[in-house]
């Protein structure tokens, strides 16, 4: 919890489930609990402002016991609550912005450089690490290209960095470039606005050392595409060190370029998978270190046990856990610790999949946007990816024809049977836009799950 404001967040959201419940009245809710301000926490008493003595009255008479059990729940300990009217109101005082400038202060205290002394290698990720310190120590002779794939928040940045800085560390003079696809691909569109494609490719083809982060993102993007193709050759054919991050093996990225595909595999794949259960005990008495936070260890094997996904989530958790402390001044509890992984694991629940959501994945799997598919402009690009969203649409939703042509920007219920059908056809007999389809589906049911 960042900050005294955020809790009073979940202290309201708590109680508004009392009114889902028929717990407590809405209007009660609106005019009582929804008026206070916070202010902030002094130890364990929770100060919060309202704007007259009358209503401060009301609420000590009425609410207080649901709002100690309200911060109980949230903050895992025990809360004395004091109501101020705003006469009394002491907001302006410079306690709380000392307070903050210090918990921001710790925080910045517990930045770390990317290199390969500040990765935690575990089972997981070794066979990974190992790669990338090989590729600084021979550069275009060990694995070129080294490709690395594996879910987001798993370090693979990290390492990506980390080679940059070792390189840089001991060849000075060595010309890296590291840019994420999407920086190349907007890198490109500036050039052919501003007729500056030859500098763009002297730029990247003059590397010694080219990562390039989030590949996956060149999908359907044919003239990036085409760039990044004679880009790769013509660095590879001078052993130009290539390194390159993916969330999924070039094997599964479908709407990617046989040609690039192909040539991903000459090198090394390595994979990173979720950290095991050692390596996060290891990441999280690290970052807690670095906060100086001491954590129990009943503490850190639960954070480490219940977090499992990703390195992101144990780091959000011990930074939320420091906060926590320096609004209260006492250690950790586990009430507070279950409390915030609650959270987190809430924060962290696939949402629910829209319309919106489904035409943003094959938008962007074709280079387009969504306007661009509710449209009239009949370009083959966005032509091909409006009947696929159609294909899509019914595939997940199962909406009548003419919902899906509402939400294709009014087409009628011929135009999309017809779109359905010719994405149809064109799947039995192309094998190539059988599986972007598929890609795409996959995507969409995989935020899902």
């Amino acid at each position: 919890m960042r900050s005294f404001d955020e809790v009073f967040e979940n202290i309201l959201s708590y109680i508004g489930e009392k009114v889902e419940k028929n717990e407590l009245t809405a209007v009660a809710y609106n005019m009582w609990i929804r008026s206070m301000k916070p202010v902030r926490l002094d130890g364990t008493t929770a100060v919060l402002s309202v704007q007259s003595p009358f209503q401060q009255s009301i609420i000590e008479k009425n609410y207080s016991n649901l709002l100690k059990e309200a911060f109980l729940n949230v903050m895992g300990f025990e809360t004395d609550i004091r109501i101020i009217s705003e006469e009394q109101s002491d907001e302006t005082d410079e306690q709380p912005i000392r307070d903050r400038e210090e918990l921001a202060k710790t925080f910045s205290n517990a930045e770390y450089d990317y290199t390969f002394e500040t990765f935690i290698v575990g089972s997981s990720n070794a066979f990974a690490h190992a790669a990338c310190v090989a590729v600084t120590r021979n550069r275009g002779g060990a694995y070129n290209p080294l490709f690395i794939h594996g879910p987001s928040g798993l370090g693979k940045t990290h390492l990506l960095t980390a080679i940059a800085n070792e390189i840089k560390k001991n060849e000075p003079d060595v010309n890296i470039i590291y840019v994420t696809s999407e920086y190349f691909t907007n890198d490109l569109i500036n050039a052919i606005r501003e007729k500056e494609t030859p500098a763009f490719r002297k730029k990247y083809r003059s590397a010694d050392v080219l990562l390039i982060d989030d590949i996956q993102f060149l999908t359907g993007k044919e003239s990036t595409q085409e760039e990044f193709f004679h880009t790769f050759n013509e660095l590879h054919s001078q052993k130009k060190q290539i390194v390159i991050t993916s969330d999924r093996p070039p094997k599964d990225i479908k709407t990617l370029e046989d040609r690039i595909r192909t040539r991903f595999e000459w090198g090394l794949i390595a994979d990173i998978g979720a950290p095991d259960f050692e390596t996060r005990v290891a990441i999280t008495r690290r970052k807690a270190d670095l906060l100086d936070l001491e954590l129990s260890d009943d503490v850190v094997e639960t954070i480490a046990s219940r977090l499992k996904s990703n390195i992101r989530e144990l780091e959000g958790c011990v930074k939320k856990l420091k906060a926590c402390q320096h609004l209260v001044g006492t250690p950790p509890t586990m009430a507070q610790v279950q409390n915030i992984i609650r959270e987190i694991l809430s924060d962290e629940a696939p949402k629910t999949m829209t319309i919106d959501n489904m035409l943003a994945e094959v938008a962007a799997t074709y280079g387009v946007t969504v306007d661009d598919i509710r449209s009239a402009k009949r370009s083959s690009q966005i032509s091909a990816a409006r009947k696929v969203a159609a294909y899509v649409i019914k595939e997940m939703t199962q909406l009548s024809l003419q919902n899906i042509g509402a939400e294709l920007g009014g087409k009628n219920h011929s135009t999309v049977s017809f779109y359905i059908e010719s994405i149809e056809d064109a799947m039995k007999e192309d094998n190539r836009i059988r599986e972007t389809v598929e890609d795409v589906l996959k995507n969409i049911r995989g935020s899902k799950e």
